[in-house]
């Protein structure tokens, strides 16, 4: 089925550089528990349905990091009515979707390392709303975990563990996590060859009774449908979930600015990759909308300072940005890029040397009035334009508990934001001072002068089990 929703935009809404307004949607409470938002748009014969989990990767016990993706993905492989093979092809019958999105660090692109939530996604044809909701609802609230499809599942997860030591650029997010939070915080232990090959069914079966439940279950539609007709159908299907416990969010503090470097050694690497990283905001911060504008600026666009000064001016990398991560629990803001290895120095010491002055010059009014207008100009058709995005908002607002406002008022909290707001924010967050490092790349070409950032620094074997610092 071709995904329209992807690509057709939604007329009605408002999505002016102007003006910004969520569209109405029905809200309710079923008695046990399960949050459901109804937001009916014509225009596009589909109905996108996304359920929110409250826990996420947040709720796995550290020894099982990567239970609650093996639990999403094997919601598909089999239920009390169907098997895997019925599943599949009722699915593609329909030419509907089924998939999971497991959890956002928010709109900083946190990814699922900082996850607080599940995020299952199904999309059909309005048509065949019943049939969709129906499969949805089997597959989330009665999967029947089959054994074999469990150890298939888990080999494979290990399998690519092991695997994804050789994709740089992906593995040193998990080294990076790992080193920056530290292994008691909810976001720093990404799952690993031995957190997976831990995890058992009962495990899985375990989980699935303790989190998949009313009190943590938030259920969107969105798309053409009848919402009088869907309020009754979605309370039938989901209903009589058990309304157990609702998760309790976990308590961490922040990560210290504390200046460290972790090398991690890849022998065969013709290439550095570094994260440059310090101490960031939560969901909550009041400072989130000067930090969208100053990011805006140093790194989160393509004629960022950040990119001019590695790419177009020196041509040490073919890209370098930077991201604020926004998730439930103060996360990172991040410097990212690569670069040749003999190139290696260079690049880190005009970025931090970029830094450093942004820090101590801060930014001017032309600046300020073209991110502004960047971010207003962007902001719908990144966030607001189908009925995915729609539904993964609401979502984003049922989980961390925010109102309407947090859509409606976003445009106003980006025009309040002064001059003075700016680079006071920028010497209070962008500083060049107490910064975790991690780089990826050829310890042995290199060893020698990285050290000059932290004569302590810690070096690890990228062919070793984990993500290095426990």
């Amino acid at each position: 089925m071709r995904r329209a929703s992807l690509i057709l935009t939604f007329c009605a809404a408002s999505l002016s550089a102007q003006q910004l307004k969520l569209p109405q949607y029905l809200h309710e409470t079923l008695p046990n528990g399960v949050v459901v938002d109804l937001m009916p748009r014509k225009g596009v014969p589909l109905v996108h349905f996304r359920v929110v989990v409250r826990g996420g990767a947040e709720a796995e016990p550290a020894q099982l990091s990567g239970l609650a993706g093996v639990t999403e993905q094997l919601l598909r492989e089999g239920t009390a009515k169907r098997s895997a093979e019925q599943f599949s092809d009722e699915l593609d019958f329909l030419g509907g979707t089924f998939g999971g999105g497991g959890g956002r660090g928010g709109r900083g692109g946190g990814g699922g390392g900082l996850s607080s939530d599940t995020a299952i996604s199904a999309e059909f044809l309005s048509k065949d709303f019943d049939r969709g909701l129906d499969l949805l609802a089997d597959a989330v609230l009665h999967p029947a975990f089959p054994e074999d499809r469990v150890k298939q599942d888990i080999s494979r997860r290990v399998d690519q563990a092991h695997a994804a030591k050789d994709n740089a650029q992906g593995a040193i997010r998990n080294y990076f996590q790992a080193s920056f939070f530290g292994v008691e915080h909810p976001y720093g232990h990404p799952p690993d060859e031995s957190t997976l090959g831990r995890i058992t069914r009962a495990d899985i079966v375990a989980f699935h009774d303790r989190v998949y439940v009313g009190r943590n279950l938030i259920l969107i539609v969105t798309g053409d449908f009848d919402p009088a007709a869907a309020k009754t159908k979605v309370a039938q299907a989901f209903g009589s979930v058990p309304a157990g416990t609702a998760y309790q969010w976990k308590a961490a503090n922040a990560p210290p600015r504390r200046g460290r470097l972790l090398l991690i050694n890849k022998p065969d690497a013709t290439q550095t990759y570094f994260l440059i990283a310090q101490p960031g905001v939560d969901r909550k911060n009041p400072d989130r909308a000067k930090l969208d504008i100053i990011n805006t600026l140093f790194g989160g666009r393509f004629t960022s300072l950040i990119n001019q000064a590695l790419r177009a001016d020196s041509g040490l990398t073919y890209g370098a940005s930077s991201s604020v991560e926004e998730a439930r629990l103060p996360g990172a803001i991040l410097i990212s890029s690569y670069t040749k290895t003999d190139t290696t120095v260079q690049a880190l010491d005009m970025a931090l040397d970029v830094l450093k002055k942004f820090n101590e010059k801060g930014i001017n009014a032309e600046q300020l009035k073209s991110a502004k207008a960047y971010i207003k100009g962007g902001f719908p058709t990144r966030r607001m334009e189908t009925i995915d995005q729609m539904a993964n908002a609401l979502g984003e607002m049922e989980l961390y508990g925010e109102s309407r406002e947090e859509i409606d008022g976003y445009f106003a909290r980006i025009d309040a934001v002064t001059l003075d707001d700016v680079n006071a924010a920028i010497k209070k967050y962008f500083r060049a001072d107490g910064l975790t490092m991690v780089l990826l790349g050829a310890a042995d070409k290199i060893r020698d002068q990285v050290k000059k950032y932290d004569p302590n620094m810690i070096e690890v074997a990228a062919r070793d089990p984990g993500w290095g610092v426990r």
